[in-house]
């Protein structure tokens, strides 16, 4: 199969590599990330060789601006940033995406530059690192940015479930997003990192709104919660999509995984690629 794509991927230039290392051994936290040549840190030529080779069509970026305060354990540091990403998604249109991360606490400040950035083409999201701000999914602070996502039909994705790093988990919980989703029927929120350890609630959220999608990214198929695999093989397989928060996961990694699931065919081609073209709209007339 091709036509996949990773619905979440952070920074996958060389200069990130050490930092991963560096904010790990400060937070003593037990992340892993791809060590394996082939799966690894590279530059944006390399990445789409790579890309080609395994039949992944297009990798969604979350960019944002670098704050002067970020430090080796902000998100921003491991995110794209405005001028790496542009003029890659400009050079290999449709491969690679932006997804605009907003930092709630900026205020009109902040909503003013979400909207600049939605303007531009490439951009197919906005986005929100949950567990930067320890907000919930329904604090005042976010509801103009999912006006925004409201007005410019575009989706707005989430990281889902317990962080990984020493950061407040709570507001991660999937049930926050009850409230949003009735007041923005129009706008597509996508819960991912599957909800761990929510998994469960997460899925309750997809069931119950038309606009809840799931995203599997930091969790490689072998590791996807058995309720989310049986969810996969039934309403699930419109509402889930692929994706690694690399380098996390890899891309050769997770893929190599798929089969021992024993997911049919068309579940696997909804996941791995048709399901975000859906509700990344922009996709189609980039390419």
């Amino acid at each position: 199969m091709s036509g996949f794509i990773d619905s979440w991927t952070n920074s996958f230039l060389p200069d990130r590599e050490e930092l991963w290392n560096q904010t790990l051994a400060a937070q003593g936290v037990p992340i892993k990330v791809r060590r394996d040549p082939e799966d690894s840190f590279c530059d944006p030529e390399t990445m789409i060789a790579r890309m080609d080779e395994i039949g992944m069509s297009t990798l969604v970026l979350p960019t944002c601006d670098l704050p002067d305060h970020a430090g080796i354990t902000d998100y921003e540091s491991f995110a794209m940033r405005l001028e790496e990403t542009a003029p890659i998604a400009r050079k290999y249109p449709g491969r690679f995406v932006g997804q605009w991360s907003i930092d709630p606490r900026h205020g009109t400040a902040g909503v003013d530059r979400a909207r600049e950035m939605a303007s531009e083409d490439w951009i197919v999201a906005l986005h929100t690192h949950t567990h930067s701000f320890d907000l919930p999914f329904d604090a005042a602070e976010y509801y103009p940015y999912y006006a925004l996502a409201h007005e410019f039909d575009l989706p707005f994705v989430m990281q889902a479930g317990a962080s990984g790093g020493r950061f407040p988990s709570a507001c991660g919980h999937p049930i926050g997003i009850d409230r949003p989703a009735i007041y923005f029927p129009e706008v597509d929120f996508v819960l991912s990192h599957t909800g761990w350890p929510w998994v469960e609630e997460a899925i309750a959220m997809a069931l119950k709104f038309s606009n809840v999608y799931l995203g599997t990214a930091s969790l490689p198929p072998k590791r996807w919660h058995a309720t989310l695999v049986e969810f996969l093989r039934g309403p699930g397989r419109k509402k889930t999509m692929f994706g690694t928060s690399f380098p996390t996961v890899g891309h050769r990694h997770a893929i190599r995984q798929l089969d021992a699931l024993e997911l049919p065919e068309e579940t696997v081609a909804d996941l791995m690629g048709n399901n975000a073209r859906r509700v990344f709209s922009r996709l189609e007339a980039l390419g």
